[in-house]
């Protein structure tokens, strides 16, 4: 009976620890976005390539310390007020003395492209599952990364707010529309309010925008080369099709004369006596001419001495 009884007890410990570890939650709600990949992710022990990159080795340095709890960036009582409780210049460390490397102001962060316009997916890595509330902002035109980041980067209002999205393969999923007039680098930053938790969570996620003057450089290109086939300076392509628009027959076959040669001249004949093609009426039509002018000149001789008669 008393080893029954110690299996039991065995049973009932295994059972019981995981809720108890469960209830002590704030300890234990962790996360921090992965894709696009926050700074804390990419510079910690398991950040692959992009923890050997200059920015992370020199916010490792900033540290003193390596970011070994990357999951942990977390402020404890926030309830809403994050302008007022995180300070300017230290919104991506969340205020916390042992994630300060976070916050240098660099250019060179490991950062994710995106394409303006579009939905960008987020991947939020969630060691232990929580419920709360995503508010996910976007630094405006004019930001300048190398200057440390401030609220009034922020829009007052978020780029997207999803609340308990479904936890998928440990990893919360959504998504945030991303506005089309933006360049260049900027900071995606991801505040995760618990509310099974005291807990809220800050994130920086540095993003890349394409340059708009690729595209404005293809765009000119296109007007040139528009221009060019109008003036008759086109691509030999253009060239080409232009050619072929303008030979093509208007309403059915059309054959083409061949160019008339100069007449031949008489011995001693002055060479502007000669016509040619192009330098007025052809002989044949001056000789009929003068013939016609001939009878109409006799008819009317004859008319006029059978009057006199």
């Amino acid at each position: 009976m008393p080893r029954t009884t110690a299996r039991r007890t065995a049973l009932a410990a295994a059972l019981v620890s995981p809720l108890l570890l469960w209830g002590a939650g704030p300890a234990r709600a962790h996360g921090a976005p992965t894709d696009p990949v926050s700074r804390v992710a990419a510079c910690s022990p398991e950040g692959g390539g992009r923890a050997a990159s200059a920015a992370c080795r020199a916010a490792v340095a900033a540290n003193g310390a390596p970011f070994t709890a990357w999951d942990d960036l977390r402020v404890a009582g926030v309830g809403g007020r994050d302008r007022q409780r995180i300070p300017d210049g230290r919104l991506c460390s969340g205020g916390l003395p042992a994630y300060r490397g976070l916050d240098l102001p660099r250019a060179d962060w490991p950062a994710t492209r995106v394409v303006p316009g579009g939905a960008l997916p987020v991947t939020y890595a969630s060691t232990i599952p929580h419920t709360g509330t995503f508010r996910v902002y976007l630094t405006g035109p004019g930001y300048d990364p190398a200057r440390p980041l401030t609220w009034s980067d922020l829009p007052e209002r978020p780029l997207a707010e999803v609340t308990d999205p479904p936890l998928t393969d440990g990893a919360y999923h959504f998504r945030v529309p991303l506005p089309r007039d933006l360049t260049g680098r900027h900071v995606l930053y991801t505040v995760w309010q618990n509310s099974s938790t005291p807990d809220t969570y800050y994130s920086c996620s540095d993003v890349v925008f394409p340059e708009q003057q690729t595209e404005g450089t293809a765009e000119e290109r296109r007007d040139t080369d528009r221009e060019e086939a109008v003036a008759g300076k086109g691509r030999p392509d253009d060239a080409a099709g232009d050619r072929s628009a303008d030979s093509a027959p208007a309403s059915g076959p059309r054959t083409a004369s061949p160019p008339a040669s100069p007449r031949p001249r008489a011995a001693g004949t002055p060479a502007a006596a000669v016509p040619t093609a192009s330098s007025g009426p052809s002989a044949p039509l001056i000789a009929g001419g003068a013939a016609a002018v001939l009878v109409l000149t006799g008819g009317a001789a004859l008319a006029l001495r059978m009057r006199r008669r």
